[in-house]
């Protein structure tokens, strides 16, 4: 007796089962290629203090750097959407490092730098464009 396949549900469940599959796929390259980064980070850094370091530590020391960096986006995530945001602002991952001092007061340092460095090239911009006369 031969039995016909039946498929159950609807074309638009059809259609985000897809797009789960292409997300999930994606979302295992972004992780492979993140850990690839923290494991040549890591020798490389090992390299260049003449020490050894295992091959299960540098795997290891990139899946707890992957797995903090999830942690950190969904924060950011919450803190955004807090806020009635769509997208993650620079106030929003200074404040993601609260419980560091150190490295609370360096993102702010450094995004003090980029408001001044945007704010210089908007001044020079202006200048060029002032500076331009009809012939």
């Amino acid at each position: 007796m031969a039995t016909d396949r039946v498929v159950c549900g609807s074309s638009s469940e059809i259609e985000r089962g897809e797009e789960q599959e292409e997300h999930d796929s994606e979302a295992r390259l972004l992780r492979d290629r993140f850990r690839l980064s923290a494991i040549s980070i890591a020798e490389s850094e090992a390299r260049k203090s003449g020490i050894e370091i295992s091959k299960v530590v540098v795997s290891c020391v990139a899946d707890l750097a992957f797995k903090f960096t999830e942690g950190l986006a969904k924060d950011l995530q919450i803190f955004a959407r807090h806020a009635n945001r769509k997208c993650v602002n620079m106030e929003d991952v200074i404040l993601s490092a609260h419980r560091n001092e150190h490295i609370s007061s360096y993102l702010r340092s450094f995004s003090n730098d980029l408001r001044a460095n945007a704010s210089e090239r908007k001044r020079t911009k202006e200048i060029r464009k002032n500076d331009k006369t009809p012939i």
